[in-house]
């Protein structure tokens, strides 16, 4: 069984890392985040386990909730401390009534180089890229359809939000921890290394010349996403080949997680990626 560390005090420098949440941005210090509920923190065992982009430092739970976690909690090793706290305690350490109840600090591990993790991918592999994402509920929700659609990795240019804040962890259901993406690098330089790797590569744009159910067949296929309402620039699209999906007229463009949703699902079919259920 293991040792439960019981927290009175919500100001114990202990658990500090964990005080008023909503409003902490711990992605700036060393890659470290904070991981809530227990879909979150299975994922998190996961990836601790294997030990190749993330670890766990520690983890907080409500009293109530411990004896519901015990196969989660022994997938992490000894030495990952378990704190427990009521619901008033654990209110007045996060800031907010914390109803999940089950938080843990963690850290990514510095990832290999952009073009060694692309040469390393399968020969038939579905690359996401994003441009200017500003939006952590769409960084979340573009991490969640790529899981779903069998996306190999995810490149998100220096200009994107960092997929590690609180929120878009929750919105991606953990899926920011199981598939691997890159941040950082402009984007003329990020195309080139795909380019370097074998890819061919899709601007999405309302505008696009080509029906994304008409994309000529690769096996190393990277989609580009544009930053939220504007898109992506206009000189990229000149330079680029770009995809579109048929809808209604009227209505400028969709948002942009539910365009990567669409344009994946089609992508991944047209590339046999998906199992035949």
């Amino acid at each position: 069984m293991r040792q439960l560390i019981r927290i009175t005090d919500p100001d114990d420098p202990a658990i500090v890392e964990f005080t008023n949440i909503r409003e902490r941005d711990l992605t700036r210090s060393g890659g470290r985040f904070i991981a809530e509920g227990t879909v979150v923190l299975r994922m998190l065992a996961a990836a601790h386990h294997a030990g190749t982009r993330f670890k766990a430092h520690k983890i907080l739970l409500l009293e109530n909730r411990v004896d519901g976690l015990d196969d989660i909690l022994s997938a992490f090793p000894p030495d990952v401390p378990v704190y427990v706290a009521s619901g008033d305690v654990l209110d007045r350490i996060a800031g907010f009534h914390l109803h999940r109840g089950v938080l843990a600090l963690g850290e990514r591990l510095e990832p290999p180089p952009l073009n060694e993790v692309l040469n390393g991918l399968p020969q038939r592999a579905l690359v996401v890229v994003c441009q200017g994402l500003a939006n952590h509920d769409n960084a979340g929700s573009i991490f969640r359809n790529a899981a779903a659609f069998g996306v190999s990795h995810i490149i998100l240019d220096e200009t994107s939000c960092d997929p590690l804040y609180r929120k878009a962890i929750r919105v991606s259901v953990g899926s920011v921890l199981t598939v691997p993406y890159a941040r950082g690098g402009n984007i003329e330089a990020l195309l080139q290394t795909l380019k370097d790797n074998g890819f061919a590569f899709w601007g999405l744009s309302p505008a696009g010349k080509t029906s994304i159910r008409a994309l000529p067949n690769s096996e190393r296929t990277a989609l580009i996403l544009g930053t939220e309402g504007e898109g992506l620039p206009p000189h990229l699209l000149a330079s680029i080949k770009t995809a579109r999906i048929p809808q209604m007229p009227g209505l400028d463009s969709l948002n942009v997680a539910t365009a990567a949703g669409i344009a994946l699902y089609e992508t991944a079919h047209a590339m046999g990626l998906l199992p035949d259920l």
